[in-house]
């Protein structure tokens, strides 16, 4: 048995959970998410309590009955307190600045890069090298930071570009120059 998928999921005061042929929707204070997941897993929503069941031992149903789990988990978790990536930016010149509903990213080219908030996705500009990106879905929030990272990863040589916060780059060592005789 799955050590991660029997175990019951708490659903706490203010948060609604509706299932209607395994289309699961959480309501929440912080907004909706709804997902379908596989017909065949047993999802019983009752007195506060999730529960997952997978109909038999097959190598398919042990695989999904963790993962089903742990979405809903996400899912609960992310209407009621949301989720949020740190990213960091290194580097002479390179900023983030807010100007409404954008992101604006000074990287070294010879644009800026922008990037836009969306509807479950909110950008915040705490400092000039620090980038918070909040939302209720575990995974659009992920991807987003992601994509942000991705503009300028942080290179091995001086450390310079776009982090996670608390991320540990592996550096190099420079050029080493020939020795004198």
């Amino acid at each position: 048995m799955s050590r991660i998928g029997k175990m019951p999921i708490s659903v706490p005061a203010g948060v609604e959970v509706k299932n209607e042929n395994n289309c699961i929707t959480v309501k929440g204070p912080k907004g909706t998410l709804t997902k379908q997941f596989n017909t065949e897993l047993g999802i019983n929503v009752e007195a506060g309590v999730i529960t997952v069941t997978r109909p038999n031992d097959d190598k398919k149903y042990r695989s999904l009955h963790g993962l089903t789990r742990t979405l809903i988990a996400n899912m609960v978790e992310g209407v009621t307190n949301g989720y949020s990536k740190t990213l960091e930016i290194e580097g002479v010149g390179y900023r983030a600045a807010k100007q409404g509903n954008k992101l604006n990213l000074n990287l070294g080219f010879s644009h800026p890069v922008v990037f836009e908030d969306t509807d479950s996705i909110k950008l915040e500009v705490p400092q000039p090298n620090k980038i918070i990106v909040t939302g209720i879905d575990k995974q659009a929030v992920g991807q987003y930071a992601a994509e942000i990272r991705e503009m300028r990863p942080p290179e091995p040589y001086k450390g310079k570009g776009i982090r996670y916060a608390g991320e540990h780059i592996i550096r190099k060592e420079g050029k080493a120059g020939k020795g004198k005789k």
